[in-house]
């Protein structure tokens, strides 16, 4: 490449440490499309901090052409426009001055010139600092998580659910196993102590699930269930407080439950032990100077035995959970048809009151036609919120924790407080969704619950 002010001089840059043959201090001109090149597949770098028009755009020297002098510094026909770095019109070149003659140091390489991506360029017209302060601004998905939790964590203290006038012993019930019973029990137990009610579980349930989801512990031999249905002893003393939530308590279940069923065979009004335990509880708190509970869950084993008639028994309302599958919708006859039996001859003033869709998944037909079954059979009972098939539902009791204190933020909290708000709602109306009192037509038996089935 040939230079202006020393025809001695042929190339630029020197070898490292080779003296410069120079007897004036000279510059060289470095364009900004030779000095930067772009990488194989990286959009190239465009060279002033501005965006160039059309107008204003200059265009490279070819490769091959010649370079034109500069000057010399200090001549006094030296035009100050004929200096690239002081003609905005040559912006793609820089200047670079060259060491004194005679210099025997390492040559310095020649510097890059500094190259900016323009301030607009890919931002539709936004300059950067607009465009980073909108980005700080928003939060990252994981701050967003981290604010609904803490959101829903205290929401308790700023929205709670209305009371009911009187106690509702409700028993979360289905023979069919695995459609979310313990799972709505411990989850609709927690949302509504969170949200100002107090609340008993009861967990009937030989396996103790309900117990495990509360964070209870539950071996052999503590006063549980069992005790209070086979030894009279007072439910006051089986019932434990929840750290989840400070107005929760349980009793929990120990697998001696599980012979319950037999040992209570012998005894006189068998089905009944539960309803007279509880109303004994209720005369143990009024006589403490403490008030009953707001709700009473009971957790009933996936079975139509004693332990489930002496639910059914006890309890005013039937919650029944269906997994959006047909399985679910098969057993729904027996289970309406046992319900009347036990509304006829036990238990008058039982009622279902609320079916909740449980493991909903919207990616299936058949998860929208289990819907549109019983959401057209039992209109007024379905719950509008709706329990969608959720990992954090299915990992939480792994911790001995509801999905609403696992992960306050996931869906399956979200949908679970939604149904607890319905429900309390409900109560605090007295009227179904449909308009119509919550204890009239709850029961359904015979045809109208073999149309679902079928």
């Amino acid at each position: 490449m040939k230079t202006g002010g020393d025809p001695d001089v042929t190339r630029w840059p020197h070898a490292e440490g080779e003296p410069v043959p120079s007897r004036t201090p000279w510059v060289v001109a470095v364009p900004v499309s030779r000095a930067v090149e772009p990488a194989r597949g990286e959009r190239p770098l465009v060279g002033p901090a501005r965006r160039e028009t059309p107008e204003t755009a200059v265009e490279p020297p070819p490769v091959d052409a010649e370079w034109p002098a500069i000057g010399a510094a200090g001549d006094a026909s030296h035009d100050a426009h004929d200096c690239p770095q002081d003609d905005p019109a040559a912006a793609g070149y820089r200047a670079e001055a060259a060491p004194p003659p005679g210099d025997l140091r390492s040559h310095p390489r020649v510097e890059q010139p500094s190259v900016h991506v323009s301030a607009t360029d890919g931002l539709g017209g936004v300059s950067r600092e607009t465009f980073l302060a909108a980005v700080a601004e928003e939060p990252t998905p994981i701050a967003a998580e981290a604010e609904r939790a803490v959101r829903m964590r205290a929401a308790g203290s700023r929205r709670p659910m209305p009371r009911p006038s009187r106690p509702r012993v409700m028993t979360v019930a289905n023979q069919k196993g695995g459609v979310g019973k313990t799972t709505t029990t411990v989850n609709l137990s927690v949302a509504l102590a969170l949200h100002g009610c107090s609340v008993l579980v009861i967990d009937l349930d030989p396996q103790g699930n309900a117990s495990t989801g509360l964070g209870v512990p539950h071996p052999s031999g503590i006063p549980s269930i069992y005790d209070v249905l086979v030894d009279d002893i007072p439910m006051i003393e089986a019932a434990v407080a929840v750290d989840a939530a400070p107005q929760l308590r349980c009793v929990p279940a120990t697998i001696d439950l599980a012979g319950a069923e037999i040992e209570l065979v012998s005894v006189v009004a068998r089905e009944s032990r539960l309803r007279r335990a509880l109303m004994k509880y209720r005369a143990d708190l009024q006589a403490a100077g403490a008030e009953p509970p707001d709700y009473i869950l009971i957790d009933c084993p996936p079975s139509l035995g004693l332990l489930t008639v002496n639910a059914l028994v006890a309890a005013e309302e039937v919650l029944i959970p269906i997994q959006c599958e047909y399985y679910a919708l098969e057993g729904l006859r027996q289970l309406m048809s046992n319900i009347d039996l036990v509304s006829a001859h036990l238990n008058s003033a039982l009622v279902v009151s609320t079916i909740l869709l449980t493991m909903y998944d919207g990616r299936t037909r058949l998860a929208d036609q289990v819907a549109h079954e019983v959401r057209e059979h039992f209109s007024g009972l379905v719950l509008d919120a709706v329990i969608p098939r959720s990992i954090r539902v299915s990992e939480a009791p792994g911790f001995g924790q509801s999905v609403i204190t696992y992960d306050p933020g996931s869906r399956g909290a979200l949908c679970y407080i939604e149904a607890a708000r319905e429900l309390a709602l409900r109560a605090d109306t007295g009227l179904r969704s449909d308009g119509l009192p919550l204890g009239i037509g709850g029961a359904y038996g015979g045809e109208r619950a073999g149309a679902v089935s079928r």
